[in-house]
């Protein structure tokens, strides 16, 4: 391979022209030859045993060069840009200007490749970092949720109430008939959840266990059963039993049953120690947003529009991913949203575009300061894989592409840097409510 040309062009696009020798080539057409001559049909040859030189004299003496030329772009292209030093973002746009044994081929790539970017200021930032504390109503909080979960339920007397569960059976009438999809048995309904349609929940309040009666509702207006939207209903009610949540005792022998602690006291230390782990995570993290900011609004770039749209595209294929985990497609999903995928697409395409930014911002810096993963740094993070995802270190370096996550190490760094050169005043989370209200 040899690249004959290397040319910028507008809107970061480059031309590349890269010669194929002759040898090569050759090679190429032979297998090409020996891959195709059974699809070619020879009077007085079976398939695939005609000589070259009759296929080459019936269908064209450069019958196999296409072939030969595809076979090779895939390794003679990476090599080309490796020469050119360009770092392409999108698939490349190849013409085969000509060919011939006795010359070899040659080729005319064009690609947009990774854009110009002109740095502003990215040391020596000036921001505010918010400090949270947690507080004892988020530890309260957590604890509640752990009693709600641990929760007993049984069966009481008297008259149900909003927060108990009723089981009933029931059946639903309009007009008289009874309706498809109406009618339930031994039925448990959390009143006050909101889970059947206005009024209905509201009626079962007030009755005790063994009650037979009747409620009237009206379905809403735009109820997904279009038959029934709008219609008034009655329903037979017959209460079974009316069941309340006992709420465990909150003291030592809880924190015993709910975790590894003997004291109520120190599962409440436990969760707060471990709120304020995640609540100084978030206060790094906006931190970091905050000093990339600055960077992003500073810098100047004109960023191609595939790379955008390339960041979408896996956006989307992320988001489809999640929904398949919860049994749901993506088709559905927009339905349910009355949306399209145009529409949808255009919902990430800012959050993409300033993804993106960021990306470049952080790569030229690397790119500037001479920013590497070393070996030792690469290893650790291999571990790291290794351990959450439960694999051999061997296998995990077997499926991660290694350069990539050099490249993500070196990204890390460089936030390390803008942190550590900036200024940075600490105020708390309190502090700064108060004055906003003041203001």
């Amino acid at each position: 391979m040899e690249l004959k040309k290397n040319e910028k062009l507008e809107n970061s696009r480059v031309e590349l022209e890269i010669a194929i020798d002759a040898a090569t080539f050759g090679d190429a057409v032979s297998k090409a030859f020996k891959k195709n001559a059974g699809k070619f049909n020879i009077p007085g040859f079976r398939k695939g045993k005609a000589p070259r030189h009759l296929i080459e004299q019936m269908y064209g003496k450069d019958v196999f060069h296409y072939d030969a030329v595809n076979d090779l772009f895939p390794e003679v292209y990476e090599e080309a840009v490796k020469a050119a030093g360009i770092e392409p973002v999108d698939r490349p746009e190849a013409e085969l200007v000509s060919t011939s044994l006795e010359d070899g081929a040659l080729l005319k790539v064009t690609v947009t490749v990774t854009p110009d970017v002109e740095m502003g200021e990215y040391k020596g930032l000036k921001a505010v970092k918010k400090v949270h504390t947690v507080e004892e109503s988020e530890v309260d909080a957590e604890i509640s949720r752990l009693q709600q979960r641990n929760a007993r339920t049984i069966t009481r007397e008297g008259k149900a109430e909003k927060g108990d569960i009723a089981v009933i059976d029931f059946e639903g009438f309009v007009d008289g008939v009874a309706f498809e999809g109406g009618k339930g048995e031994n039925f448990s309904l959390a009143l006050g959840s909101g889970q059947f349609i206005p009024g209905f929940e509201d009626q079962v309040v007030g009755h005790a266990a063994g009650e037979e009666f009747d409620i009237q509702v009206t379905f809403p207006a735009e109820y997904q059963a279009t038959e029934l939207a709008g219609k008034d209903a009655t329903f037979k009610i017959k209460l079974h039993e009316v069941k309340t949540r006992e709420l465990p005792v909150l003291d030592d022998e809880f924190a015993k049953d709910v975790s590894e602690f003997d004291t109520l006291d120190d599962l409440k230390a436990d969760i707060r120690k471990k709120k304020q782990e995640q609540t100084d995570k978030e206060d790094e993290l906006n931190l970091e947003n905050a000093l990339v900011d600055q960077i992003v609004e500073g810098m100047k770039v004109e960023i191609p529009a595939c790379m955008i749209e390339n960041r979408v595209d896996e956006m989307v294929r992320d988001f489809e991913y999640r929904l398949q985990q919860q049994g749901l497609k993506l088709e559905l999903y927009l339905q349910y949203t009355n949306s399209t995928m145009e529409k949808f697409r255009e919902s990430f395409r800012e959050q993409a575009e300033k993804q993106v930014k960021i990306r470049l911002a952080l790569a030229k810096i690397v790119e500037l300061e001479k920013i590497e993963a070393s070996e030792e740094e690469f290893d650790a993070e291999v571990k790291r894989l290794a351990d959450t995802y439960q694999m051999e270190e061997a296998k995990i370096r077997e499926v991660i592409p290694t350069e990539e996550v050099k490249k993500d190490l070196a990204i890390n760094k460089a936030i390390d840097l803008i942190k550590s050169s900036a200024e940075v005043t600490e105020e708390a989370a309190e502090e700064a409510k108060a004055e906003e209200k003041n203001d």
